[in-house]
């Protein structure tokens, strides 16, 4: 019935049809539901168009933006509407709950610059105190300095006159004769044998 109702006029099946009828109009080109697949698609394998990946990055940092100003400005909306709607509604109220927040603002803000202060003024007392020690170790680094330089200084003295003294016994050209004959009148022999403490046990005679 339905293929007989698809072949004829419009107008005449619109007429013909009873009120409680429904009327199904096919499309021309177009398969129904229950149409198996054309012979010619069957192996066609559907493959979807390659993707960019940079357009792909991009596109997503813009889609991200655009939400993101599309989120600020709906709440931006809705703020001032409730803000509008509060305002309408609740009137001197408003004003009352306004000048009371300015007044706690000016006070916390009080309070805030007497705390800096305090805050300051400790730190100020730290910093002094911490430079104090630094300058009283410097001057301790700097005594230690000059301790020590006064240590080496004594201690190069001493070594100056001990060799002094021990410049006495040097051989010059002056008493070059005189150690000669010394050496010679007392003769040394060194051609001797130790133990392990250290003392002679066997000695070769002078010849």
């Amino acid at each position: 019935m339905l293929r007989a109702l698809s072949r004829c006029h419009d107008p005449v099946v619109r007429l013909l049809a009873p009120r409680n009828t429904v009327l199904i109009e096919t499309v021309r080109g177009r398969k129904s539901r229950t149409d198996p697949k054309a012979k010619s698609k069957l192996g066609r394998i559907k493959t979807p168009p390659p993707v960019d990946p940079v357009e792909m990055v991009v596109l997503k940092e813009r889609f991200t933006e655009y939400n993101l100003i599309l989120r600020a400005l709906r709440l931006e909306f809705k703020e001032q509407v409730l803000r509008k709607k509060y305002e309408d509604e609740v009137g001197s109220a408003a004003e009352e709950r306004t000048k009371r927040e300015a007044e706690e603002h000016r006070s916390l803000m009080a309070w805030n610059d007497a705390e800096n202060l305090r805050l300051r003024q400790i730190r100020e007392q730290r910093v002094r105190k911490e430079t104090e020690a630094a300058e009283l170790k410097r001057r301790e680094a700097v005594l230690l300095r000059q301790q020590e330089l006064e240590d080496y200084i004594k201690e190069k003295e001493r070594q100056i006159l001990q060799l002094q003294e021990e410049a006495k016994d040097f051989i010059t050209i002056d008493n070059l004769d005189e150690r000669i004959e010394e050496a010679l009148d007392n003769p040394k022999n060194f051609n001797f044998a130790i133990d392990r403490e250290g003392r002679v046990v066997k000695r070769t005679a002078i010849q």
